[in-house]
């Protein structure tokens, strides 16, 4: 995928937006609008996405999404960040994404600790007797 290429096509996408907006603040004009800009983002990001991913690394991709929503958009979003910047240079394959998610995880986890009060838990327990 050549960085020209994606440009012409944002520049064109935005060119549509800015066209097709029309009306002032507030209205059913202005919400067809937001919703015609919505839909024009998410084509684009699909686009791009379809672009830069092979099949098998886009359905991981839907299958992260559903079980996992919100890391699934950040993996997007970076996804899309890397080929805007021309980090990704051709189509990634499933193994390519799947090292990118392990890197993403080793970045991201959260170590979880317990701490269980046994003066507390003592007391209820001498309660318990009487």
């Amino acid at each position: 995928m050549a960085d020209p290429e994606l440009e012409e096509l944002r520049k064109k996408r935005l060119a549509e937006l800015q066209s097709s907006y029309s009306g002032g603040p507030g209205g059913p004009q202005n919400e067809k609008a937001i919703e015609e800009r919505k839909r024009e983002t998410e084509d684009l990001k699909n686009s791009i996405l379809s672009q830069v991913l092979d099949q098998s690394a886009r359905a991981r991709l839907n299958t992260l999404m559903l079980g996992k929503p919100e890391k699934g958009h950040m993996v997007e979003n970076m996804l899309l960040r890397m080929a805007q910047t021309g980090q990704i240079m051709g189509k990634l394959g499933e193994n390519e994404l799947i090292n990118i998610l392990q890197s993403i995880n080793q970045q991201t986890t959260k170590t979880t600790t317990v701490k269980f009060d046994r003066r507390r838990a003592a007391l209820d327990d001498s309660d318990d007797d009487l």
